[in-house]
């Protein structure tokens, strides 16, 4: 819905419904879907989920024992088992590659004839490895322990993004249960998203015979701007992550003796990262600017002021701000552009602190923080990682050793426009099971995967969706999948793989 405006979607939600009045809630299609794939994540998948979050399978950046801990091993075990129990009509195959975590690979054939058979492939998309613990979690709830509560599953990567595999396979049991035709379908769900996809495009050239011709591609992994609705992500911000050096000393020295004489490495840390990040806005410096931001399409910024009609104040209460804090004082519509469009300095580490209860009087000889960069869709990462490495190492105050290692970075990723076909299908789907209509926003995180694809694959629509919304804190703690939300994306991902084999067997036959 590239031009959606909010007036727009108050009518055709109330054409819908209208028309619901008419002609009963559901279509046959909808009706025999919503039975299937709510039975399976009231049962199979929900328990299967419990036993993958329960394994500590963290991805290869965050866990140097990966390759001989076998817990990459046992949550592959644990899916294919289960695709091979609940969803016999695929052919699943574990693969692996010297040197690169697994891959599970699921091949389904078309239904519905010659006509289906011969239209381009639906690929699907997920990943099983995890991001860190990241604690504490609050009272009753782990990383590595399942629980349920108020319809939410709490436990590290049900929602991002163990839940893909089932809820892909589910979306095409339920159309073949139901009698419904559907184009091929490949399922991808790899082990190392979360540490940049290394390897996965050797994975797909290796399997580009068997995917074959890719006319849609699904992805599993990104959010939703509420839990009331269909979201569409549109873009994916890029990324560029390093580590930043300030020594100053060979070792500690007493800050007494010292202070006044030796620059503090935090202050010439500080100096440093003003030379990117205005402190008092949390906005890139112009110096900066110039190969950290981009101009904003006006087409994505109309979807921005759209999402941000739907959400309202929503867009910043779902953060657990300390009492009396809050987000930056602008519109709604530019706090989802700052976090989609917007380049953005955050440290998420420090070295070379002791701690505090053991922190004496010592001027420390250096300092390190990791410093994550958010850039913008259209930017390119590798060239900005590298001009800013340039910035932060240039005349280093004091003739400190200030040092910047760039240790990964990705381009984000800019959808095509949607076919019409896709976009009336998306409006369907989220009328049919959320009565709201579907709604289109950028995601501010990296998805390194989809500028892959992108390139790969320059013809194919996109659909990328996924459970990770309001709070349920993918990465942080007490990370939840919000189960009915990921029962119905379910549902409307099967309605969309049906739309996609009925658009080109129609356009087949004209």
């Amino acid at each position: 819905m590239q031009t959606l405006t909010l007036p727009n979607a108050r009518a055709r939600q109330s054409a819908a419904e209208a028309k619901r009045a008419k002609t009963g809630e559901h279509d046959d299609t909808s009706a025999a879907v919503e039975g299937v794939v709510r039975a399976a994540w009231e049962g199979t998948v929900l328990e299967t989920l419990k036993e993958y979050i329960s394994i500590p399978n963290q991805s290869p950046l965050f866990d140097p024992e990966y390759a001989t801990n076998g817990y990459q091993e046992q949550v592959a075990d644990l899916f294919v088992d289960w695709a091979k129990a609940h969803a016999p009509f695929a052919k699943v195959e574990k693969l692996q590659l010297e040197g690169r975590t697994p891959l599970i690979f699921l091949e389904i054939e078309a239904t519905g004839g010659a006509a289906f058979e011969a239209s381009p492939t639906c690929l699907m998309y997920g990943h099983a490895d995890k991001q860190p613990p990241f604690l504490p979690w609050r009272e009753g709830l782990g990383p590595w322990t399942p629980v349920v509560e108020d319809g939410k599953l709490y436990g590290r990567g049900g929602a991002d993004d163990g839940y893909a595999m089932f809820g892909a396979l589910t979306a095409l049991k339920a159309l073949r249960e139901g009698g419904t035709p559907h184009a091929r379908t490949v399922v991808l769900i790899e082990f190392a998203e979360e540490s940049g996809s290394p390897g996965l495009m050797e994975y797909v050239e290796h399997l580009s015979d068997r995917i074959g011709d890719v006319g849609l591609v699904v992805c599993l992994d990104s959010g939703s701007g509420n839990y009331e609705q269909l979201w569409m992500t549109t873009t994916l911000r890029g990324m560029c992550v390093g580590t930043l050096k300030v020594e100053i000393l060979k070792e500690g020295v007493h800050s007494g003796l010292s202070s006044g004489i030796v620059p503090s490495s935090f202050r010439i840390l500080r100096h440093v990262l003003d030379r990117v990040e205005d402190s008092a806005t949390g906005l890139v410096t112009e110096q900066a600017a110039a190969f950290l931001a981009c101009d904003v399409p006006p087409q994505r910024s109309q979807q921005a002021a759209v999402a941000a009609t739907f959400l309202g104040d929503a867009v910043h209460q779902s953060f657990p701000f300390v009492e009396g804090a809050g987000p930056h004082a602008v519109s709604n519509a530019e706090l989802l552009l700052r976090r989609t469009w917007r380049p953005t300095i955050s440290v998420t580490g420090a070295e070379g602190f002791p701690p505090l209860r053991s922190a004496g009087n010592v001027l420390r000889p250096f300092t390190s923080i990791k410093v994550s960069v958010r850039l913008p869709p259209a930017v390119d990462a590798k060239a900005a990682a590298e001009q800013l490495k340039a910035l932060l190492e240039r005349d280093a105050p004091h003739g400190a050793n200030v040092s910047f290692h760039v240790d990964k970075f990705a381009n984000g990723w800019d959808a095509p426009l949607l076919a019409p076909w896709l976009e009336k299908s998306a409006e369907d789907a989220s009328q049919a099971y959320f009565r709201l209509p579907a709604c289109y926003m950028g995601e501010g995180g990296s998805i390194p995967f989809m500028g892959m694809l992108g390139k790969r694959f320059p013809k194919a629509q996109f659909v990328v969706t996924g459970v990770l919304g309001p709070a349920s804190n993918a990465h942080g703690p007490n990370e939840f999948l919000h189960l009915e939300h990921g029962t119905k994306l379910t549902m409307c991902v099967a309605n969309i793989c049906r739309d996609f084999g009925a658009h080109h067997v129609a356009a087949g036959a004209q």
